[in-house]
């Protein structure tokens, strides 16, 4: 089991979460708390870069809808980066690649946003 490591860096955009480690149900918690201590305002996009990622649940996933869901009542819009292969294919399988933008990296993800 590895830890979770979440970093915050700003993009003309809005903020970058660079995700490393275990996204589960023992790490779940702190990616919602990483959102706490955030300011995301209207019209901006948060981006969680899943590079660093290196296992994902159920509970991962719930956090990545939990914080979705937050950053819209605030008034933003959340994409996911460079989702590893493994949990884009669950995402696909369950509908979540309806649901998320995805891109293939945190600079694609800012520079559509920035168009």
């Amino acid at each position: 089991m590895s830890s979770l490591t979440i970093t915050t860096r700003d993009a003309a955009t809005g903020p970058v979460l660079e995700v490393t480690g275990d996204l589960d149900h023992y790490t779940a918690p702190g990616m919602r708390a990483a959102l706490d201590g955030l300011a995301i305002a209207a019209g901006q996009l948060l981006v969680v870069d899943l590079t660093g990622l290196e296992f994902c649940d159920s509970s991962g996933i719930g956090a990545l809808l939990s914080v979705r869901s937050l950053v819209g009542e605030r008034g933003g819009t959340m994409a996911l980066a460079a989702v590893p292969a493994n949990t884009a294919r669950i995402m696909r399988i369950i509908g979540l690649d309806q649901v998320f933008t995805i891109h293939p990296d945190a600079a694609t993800a800012t520079a559509s946003a920035a168009r």
